[in-house]
């Protein structure tokens, strides 16, 4: 039935939504409000966040800007089975970095979500938080407050955290945690999949055989050793929790939460200064979109004639000297952004009159800060960029744990991930029972059972390691001609990494265990720093990113006892149960070829940041500890780039616990300020109306028994009548219902089916995503609503009917306007499934059943 499925997942999560949804609901995309309290730029983890916990204030106004466009609820984002597949592909920036010099010449992928949620629907849904250790360097570089105990409630704030399910597999893979140090009622689902490889087993027996521990709780703050760590993992339908669906979907009801996609900001808006310039002849790099050329060295004509920026007002800016330490407080104020959707559009502003938080992640946001005249003086000047602020530390100081893969394929496996890929049967069962009971392979897509072991624990050479670090002068692996506060602020984030990398109880590197012969390794604690500059003066052309992979060669002695250190694992006896042959490295690789596949084998692990550190200005600082700009009144940043010091840990568990934090400070250097007003949608208006009629079915798997059920949604919509489209009512195209003939039921044991009407939605047919928005809106008028009356009408047929009268509605519930008629029914035989792909359907229908009709399918 493949039309149905997409269908019956929206239907499935549109009940809930729309039934107990309140009055008023803003649209993805309306027109701008003339200005807002607080403007974020990039809504992905940071973006999301902070909009969402400044605007739970209701009188002010948030608007977040993005240049990706919001996912589909596609089965490659939501399902663990497919973690990956998405890179590269329409939410991804992709970007990649300039050629690798230490490595091997080449350029490097740099995978980057650009999407309403951001790195959130694209990465691999690890969620640790490295050590308590990590985060203390940081309160010790001079940021107070900025310690494990300061940031240990935002940790909490941001999840829901729910054990594993079984204590049978707990005690099997050492699953434990510590309720003082887990949230409860968070935003974010934090869980573990219903499906175990046994090979995690045996991998953390043979870490414990070598002196390597087992984690308690790796979130614990506790990080160095074995752990099988949790995921953004919905625990009732398995789906991935994301950004989006955690810190948006829930929360489009708020009249003062503006996001808006598809837009890229250009520059931030400084009061009294224009820095913009003439773009004289742009050079390939990416596309009008702002897209990175992906692995593609750059070079060659960019975005089409039309690529240029705006020239500059015929009065100079004014003139800007270096910013001083006293200075703080006393900055620039920033009004707002300039804004376009590709390259040849005309800008657009928007006005902010409180603050201008940049969450753009931490190349985009460092790109952000140069192009509006706030970097390093001597990169401006060369772009001919008049000079606001000079702060040399925007674009240095970036960090990045890079991996190396390993390839150690197993031949005695009971059960083996890489079946889903070779063995189409396997995979087809897998699917099905995903997809009727949420369990089995397909929840277990991301890797769990990894390691973070010490230097000194794995190798007999850390103190010769750990002495080679401490004797470097601090100048000797950086760029050249780099500013004397960036230098010093290296040098103080190299005695911190050298008292970590020292300590038995902070993690080195991890060992990413894949369960099918990978025990890829990554560097944990670099000392390797690179940099993100503007390649141009035009917005849409892509920073040039050299994060320098190998430049500090105490990363690439790590990487080479790590390697090692496999060799050893490999040959205890709980892995030599699985039968590992070793073909990358070779077993017999000696010293000069480990390294050449070191260095040939070094890639991304996603993690950019510290382009934009918390630090003290005299020690290269961009933000201050309240993560506002320096020389700045009301500009902040709040994404990876303000991570002084990268953390031992996958870093989206990070990032929502600085952005929580960020939000909180945010709230309180606001308090007495005055909010703008947040207007009202207009209560005269044109009425319109969108209904849809959704069905979908379920049968088992023999196909013998069949039934059908018609969900019919209607909305009568009031719109604005100061809505610019009211001449250009858009076309409402007709598709056919999903059951369109008594012949598809042959066998079917149900005489009578109800009658589906046409499904009358926008775009084309089963156009899914669309069919929800129908309900809310009419697509194309960007229209506010003053009234969202919904009736739902359920109707079902099929041996065996039940009818369950409908619920009455709580007090909390006397402003919504419904009614339901709903008879329900299970289809004789036992063993039919559901279809369904969206995040939301059967946890929002589930919990929708139990809450109002006390069931659950």
């Amino acid at each position: 039935m493949p039309g149905i499925i997409p269908v019956v997942s929206l239907a499935l999560a549109l009940l809930p939504t729309f039934a107990f949804s309140l009055n008023f609901q803003r649209d993805l995309n309306e027109p701008l409000l003339p200005s807002y309290d607080y403007i974020v730029v990039g809504c992905g983890i940071s973006g999301l966040v902070v909009t969402n916990r400044l605007s739970e204030d209701p009188t002010v106004s948030v608007l977040c800007i993005e240049a990706g466009i919001p996912d589909q609820y596609e089965e490659f984002v939501l399902v663990p089975q497919f973690v990956g597949s998405d890179v590269g592909g329409v939410y991804d920036w992709n970007l990649a970095t300039v050629p690798q010099t230490y490595l091997d010449g080449a350029q490097r992928p740099m995978p980057q979500g650009k999407a309403l949620g951001g790195g959130s629907i694209l990465n691999a849904m690890c969620w640790n938080r490295g050590g308590i250790n990590d985060y203390n360097a940081w309160e010790e570089l001079g940021n107070p407050g900025w310690n494990w105990d300061g940031l240990l409630p935002y940790f909490m704030k941001s999840e829901t955290y729910t054990p594993v399910y079984s204590e049978e597999i707990a005690d099997a893979f050492s699953i434990h945690y510590n309720p003082a140090v887990h949230g409860t009622s968070g935003p974010v689902q934090v869980s573990y999949p219903k499906y175990f490889y046994d090979q995690s087993i045996n991998f953390f027996d043979a870490l414990n055989l070598l002196g390597v521990p087992t984690a308690y709780d790796p979130n614990d703050g506790t990080s160095a050793g074995a752990s099988f760590i949790p995921t953004d993992l919905d625990p009732k339908n398995q789906t991935r929790s994301d950004a989006r669906i955690t810190y948006y979907d829930p929360y489009v009801s708020r009249r003062n939460y503006h996001v808006i996609t598809g837009q890229h900001v250009t520059r931030v808006l400084i009061d009294n200064y224009n820095g913009s310039a003439v773009v004289n002849a742009p050079t390939n790099g990416g596309d009008s979109n702002g897209d990175g050329p992906g692995s593609t060295p750059p070079g060659g004509g960019l975005f089409g004639n039309d690529s240029t920026t705006p020239p500059p007002p015929s009065d100079a800016p004014p003139t800007r000297t270096k910013l001083a330490a006293r200075d703080y407080g006393k900055g620039l104020r920033i009004s707002g952004v300039e804004f376009a959707p590709n390259a040849s559009a005309p800008r657009q502003t928007a006005y902010a009159t409180r603050e201008v938080i940049i969450a753009a992640g931490s190349l985009h946001s460092a790109q952000l800060l140069q192009l509006s005249g706030i970097g390093p003086s001597a990169l401006l000047k060369s772009f001919n960029i008049s000079l606001a602020i000079d702060l040399p530390g925007v674009g240095n100081n970036l960090q990045d744990h890079y991996l190396v893969g390993t390839f150690y394929p197993y031949n005695n496996l009971t059960s083996n991930p890489a079946e889903l890929t070779t063995n189409a049967t396997y995979n087809a069962e897998a699917e099905q029972e995903y997809y009727s009971m949420k369990d089995g392979p397909w929840t277990a897509g991301s890797p769990n059972g990894l390691a973070f072991p010490s230097l000194p624990s794995i190798s007999n050479m850390s103190s010769s390691i750990i002495g080679s670090a401490s004797s470097q002068d601090p100048s000797e692996y950086l760029v050249n001609d780099i500013d004397p506060t960036v230098l010093a602020g290296y040098a103080a984030q190299k005695k911190a990494l050298v008292g970590l990398l020292s300590n038995n109880d902070v993690a080195a590197y991890e060992i990413i265990n894949n369960n099918e012969g990978s025990l890829t390794v990554a560097v944990m604690h670099p000392l390797s720093r690179g940099t993100c500059q503007i390649s141009s003066p035009d917005p849409f052309q892509p920073p040039l990113i050299d994060p320098r992979y190998g430049s500090n060669p105490v990363d690439l002695q790590i990487l080479s006892e790590a390697l090692k250190f496999n060799r050893r694992i490999l040959a205890t006896p709980p892995m030599m149960e699985l039968q590992p042959a070793q073909f990358v490295p070779p077993m017999n690789a000696d010293d000069d070829a480990l390294m050449q596949v070191i260095k040939n084998g070094i890639r991304t692990e996603y993690h950019p940041s510290g382009t934009c550190a918390m630090l003290p200005l005299e020690r290269g600082g961009v933000v201050d500890s309240h993560l506002r700009v320096w020389g700045t009144q009301n500009l902040r940043v709040v994404d990876a780039g303000i991570i002084p010091l990268i953390p031992a840990a996958h870093l989206q568990a990070t990032v929502y616990a600085v952005a929580e934090k960020a939000a909180d400070i945010l709230k309180e250097d606001n308090v007495g300020v005055s909010p703008s007003p947040v207007p009202l949608p207009s209560s005269s208006g044109i009425s319109s109306s969108a209904t849809a009629s959704i069905s979908f079915s379920s049968t088992d798997s023999d196909s013998t028994n069949f039934s059908s059920w018609a969900f019919t949604l209607s909305s009568t919509l009031s719109r604005s009548s100061n809505n610019p489209f009211t001449s250009s009512e858009p076309s409402l195209k007709t598709t056919r219902s999903a059951i369109s003939s008594s012949s598809s039921l042959a066998g079917s044991s149900t005489s009578a089916l109800p009658t589906l009407t046409s499904t009358n939605i926008i775009s084309s047919d089963y156009d899914y995503p669309t069919v929800i928005r129908t309900l809310s809106t009419v697509q194309g008028l960007s229209a506010e609503f003053s009234t969202i009356p919904v009736t739902i009408t359920v109707v079902g047929s099929s041996n065996g009917i039940s009818t369950i009268p409908a619920p009455t509605p709580t007090s909390s519930d006397s402003d919504q306007q419904y009614s339901m008629d709903i008879p329900w029914a299970t289809a004789a035989g036992g063993n039919n499934y559901w279809q369904y792909q969206n995040r939301l359907a059967i946890d929002k229908f589930n919990e929708w059943l139990e809450n109002y009709l006390g069931m659950h399918i």
